[in-house]
């Protein structure tokens, strides 16, 4: 199948935990990583390769406690406190509703970009169309 990835947009990274870890990591973040529960994506992704280029770069060792294929999980275990978790700054707010954590701090210069997949060159279909439209114009903007 031929497909055509269709730029939507890009934004930070926020740090996220539950309120108690929260407070402790926000006090001298990053380097209060090194000492606290930490959930990353695995290391075949290139957020991850982000988030490690970022750590080095800060000089921090940050304890991983947990390595996940799925966003979704990793944001289900830091909601149950079990480590300090990352997701897109552009969804903080939900972020914190759903999962009932508080935000620690973004990671500067690290960012996520998003796109659409579609068969299509030029998207043509209204449905995918009008996402695509509304994520670009409400959700980046």
């Amino acid at each position: 199948v031929r497909a055509f990835s269709h730029l939507l947009g890009d934004t930070g990274i926020t740090f996220f935990a539950v309120p108690s870890l929260a407070t402790k990591a926000r006090r001298g973040f990053p380097k209060s990583l090194e000492s606290l529960p930490v959930l990353m994506p695995t290391r075949n992704t290139t957020l991850r390769r982000s988030l490690d280029g970022y750590f080095e770069a800060a000089g921090v060792r940050p304890h991983i406690v947990a390595e996940f294929e799925d966003s979704a999980l990793l944001k289900v275990f830091g909601g149950a406190g079990e480590g300090c978790f990352h997701a897109p700054s552009v969804i903080a707010r939900e972020i914190g509703r759903q999962f009932g954590v508080r935000q620690i701090a973004e990671a500067a210069g690290v960012s996520e970009r998003f796109y659409a997949l579609s068969v299509e060159r030029k998207i043509k279909h209204p449905a995918v169309l009008a996402i695509t439209e509304a994520a670009r114009e409400r959700l980046f903007a």
